[in-house]
């Protein structure tokens, strides 16, 4: 069963060339909206708190602070919105998933670059 899904996602599901990040990296994701008739493209510029997944089904949980409040968003690898995805800045973490870093303020929620 295993083999037939991974037969399918290589086969028919569209691979993007992304760069490669993990947790504690500050990516910006631009997404393509559609809202009426008009399509617009929007940035989500963020630490990326996890990747979770394999394949076709992988996404990554991405955290701004938006004056004091945190925004999550978890987003798919392979949506088809997806316009590109820049590393801004590469963190230095001990973990793959940084959850954690919801509870830290200020100058604790630094991040060392790697």
């Amino acid at each position: 069963m295993d083999q037939l899904v991974k037969y399918v996602e290589d086969k028919y599901v569209a691979k993007k060339d992304l760069p490669e990040f993990s947790a504690g990296d500050t990516i910006t994701v631009y997404q393509e909206i559609s809202e009426g008739g008009k399509t617009r493209v929007q940035f989500f510029r963020g630490v990326v708190l996890q990747r979770r997944g394999s394949g076709a089904t992988e996404t990554f949980t991405i955290r701004k602070m938006s004056g004091e409040v945190g925004v999550e968003r978890i987003i798919p690898i392979n949506m088809p919105s997806i316009q590109k995805i820049e590393v801004n800045k590469r963190g230095k973490v001990r973990r793959a998933r940084i959850f954690y870093f919801r509870k830290l303020r200020g100058k604790k929620a630094r991040i060392k670059e790697a």
